[in-house]
């Protein structure tokens, strides 16, 4: 299988580093396009892959093409690549917002195409992603789409409709946690603690935190209770938490960010 990336940024370059490990492709099948070529020279010192200048030679050359640019360029780019569709081509687009209908109005009637949603821990191997597929897509289409994103983290199914809240939540979420990352260290720095190793702590803290959610598949809430002793530290902290009504700001931050992706997608 050869696959190419429209768009050789972070994520293009995060998503082939996972493939390559994967072994579900090897260097010589991997090819990137971009406009920038400190993003060409970035994409190529990381993964060892060819790089071009010219989008359709990503396309003439593999048999699956990510998508991988700004929402906006979206467009333009799959204008770029018409000519060179042969119709075995799948297409899997990772641009935020964009929908399904969007792109097959920039492309051939019978093309087939994936819509997903990675983020970056791609880059570490532990992303989460959610996809879905266009009339068009076969079984072996979305079989395909599993192998891939799931090489890099866990990978999800789901209705297009749902991909907007994933973008507000997986999309984005790693950002809000590592505002969680840094001022918990912050609070550790406030307490005395050395910023390294107060970062440290934070960071594993969270991962530890993550883990335990998804190796025993409890609910968090019965997770946090089984850490909150009566008139213990913990429920001091809580308290605190729920004062500054910092639940709320995060379920605000998941749907402003769903409601942005929404707004890309309209264009």
């Amino acid at each position: 299988m050869k696959i190419g990336f429209l768009g050789a940024g972070q994520m293009a370059t995060a998503l082939a580093k996972g493939f390559l490990k994967a072994g579900l492709v090897t260097v010589e099948n991997l090819i990137a396009s971009d406009v920038l070529e400190s993003a060409r020279q970035k994409f190529a010192q990381n993964t060892g892959a060819r790089v071009v200048t010219q989008n359709a030679d990503v396309l003439r050359f593999s048999d699956a093409v990510i998508i991988a640019v700004k929402p906006p360029q979206v467009p333009e780019v799959l204008k770029d690549v018409r000519g060179a569709y042969t119709g075995h081509q799948l297409f899997i687009s990772i641009a935020a917002g964009v929908t399904l209908s969007r792109l097959a109005e920039h492309l051939p009637a019978n093309a087939r195409i994936i819509r997903a949603m990675p983020n970056t821990p791609a880059l570490v191997g532990t992303s989460a992603t959610a996809y879905a597929a266009s009339a068009n897509a076969t079984g072996d289409d979305l079989e395909l789409a599993q192998k891939l994103f799931s090489s890099v983290g866990l990978a999800f199914a789901l209705k297009e409709q749902l991909l907007d809240a994933v973008t507000g939540l997986s999309g984005s979420g790693p950002a809000y946690l590592f505002l969680v990352i840094e001022a918990l260290s912050d609070g550790g720095v406030a307490a005395g603690l050395p910023r390294e190793v107060a970062t440290r702590l934070a960071a594993q803290t969270v991962k530890g935190a993550a883990e335990m959610v998804l190796a025993t598949g409890l609910h968090p809430a019965v997770l946090k209770e089984q850490v909150t002793s009566p008139g213990g530290t913990t429920i001091e902290g809580l308290h605190e938490l729920e004062k500054a009504a910092t639940r709320a700001a995060f379920i605000s931050a998941v749907r402003a960010a769903a409601d942005k992706a929404k707004k890309l997608g309209a264009g």
